[in-house]
C-alpha cells in the first residue's frame, strides 16, 4: 500500500484554509497546517485531529517558505490559500497604493514564493498538485471588482501565475490550477451564506485530481470556468 500524500495549506489556522485542511485530512492525506503564528498553526492542527502537523509559514517572509520546505520534507499537494482583502470600498483612482502593495505582497507574491519553495521538488519526484485559491473578482469573464481594486487585480495576477506555472510544469506529473470558491463566509466576508466547509470540498477536489485531470484552468463548482 502506498504512503498517503502530504498536503500543505497556507493560511490554514482559520476560515477557508482550515476547512480545506480538515477536508484533506478527512480524505486521508497527511496534512500540514501553516500560518504566520506557530501557536495558531499548532492549535488549528490539533482541532482537526491526530496526526495533523503544523509549521509556521509567513508567505510575505522571503525565507519562511524555504525554511518550511527544508524542514518538512517532500510535499505533494500545495494549497496557496493565504490572502487578504484590505481595500473594500475603495476605487481605482483613489485607493491608497500602500494597500495595493500589501495586498499583492500576500495574495500574489506570497503564493508565488511558496510555489517556488515547493513545486520544484514535485517536478523532481514526478507528481504534484498545486491549487491557488482565487476569486471571481479576478475573472474577466465575470467582471473585475472595482470596489476592491487591489484585491481584484491581485486575483487577476494569481490567475496569470497559475497559467504560467501550469505551462512550465506540463508533462511533469504536476497539475497547477486556480479555484474560485465563490462568496464564502469567513472573517474576510462574514455575511456570505456559503460556509467554508462546503467551499473547501471544491478546493480539495482540485488538490486531489487524477493524473489525467486538467492543468492551467480556472475551476468553479468543479467545472472549468472562463478566465
Amino acid at each position: 500500500m502506498s504512503e498517503p500524500r502530504t498536503a500543505l495549506i497556507t493560511g490554514a489556522n482559520r476560515g477557508l484554509g482550515h476547512a480545506v485542511a480538515a477536508e484533506l485530512h478527512r480524505r486521508g492525506l497527511r496534512v500540514v497546517v501553516t500560518a504566520r503564528d506557530a501557536d495558531a498553526a499548532a492549535e488549528a492542527a490539533a482541532r482537526i485531529g491526530p496526526g495533523v502537523r503544523s509549521h509556521p509559514l509567513d508567505v510575505t517572509d522571503a525565507g519562511s517558505a524555504g525554511r518550511a520546505a527544508n524542514r518538512l520534507g517532500p510535499v505533494d499537494v500545495l494549497v496557496c490559500n493565504a490572502g487578504v482583502l484590505l481595500d473594500a470600498g475603495q476605487e481605482p483612482l483613489s485607493v491608497p497604493l500602500e494597500l495595493v502593495e500589501r495586498t499583492l505582497a500576500v495574495n500574489l507574491l506570497g503564493g508565488w514564493r511558496t510555489a517556488q519553495a515547493f513545486v520544484p521538488g514535485m517536478v523532481r519526484r514526478g507528481w504534484g498538485r498545486v491549487v491557488f485559491v482565487s476569486s471571481g473578482t479576478g475573472s474577466f469573464s465575470v467582471g473585475l471588482w472595482s470596489e476592491a481594486p487591489g484585491y481584484s487585480v491581485s486575483k487577476v495576477a494569481v490567475n496569470g501565475l497559475t497559467t504560467m506555472l501550469a505551462a512550465r510544469t506540463k508533462g511533469t506529473g504536476v497539475l497547477v490550477n486556480a479555484v474560485n470558491p465563490g462568496r464564502t463566509r469567513t472573517r474576510m466576508m462574514p455575511t456570505a451564506q456559503r460556509g467554508p466547509a462546503e467551499a473547501a470540498v471544491e478546493i480539495a477536489d482540485a488538490a486531489t485530481l487524477p493524473d489525467d485531470g486538467p492543468t492551467g484552468v480556472f475551476l468553479r463548482g468543479g467545472e472549468i470556468a472562463g478566465w
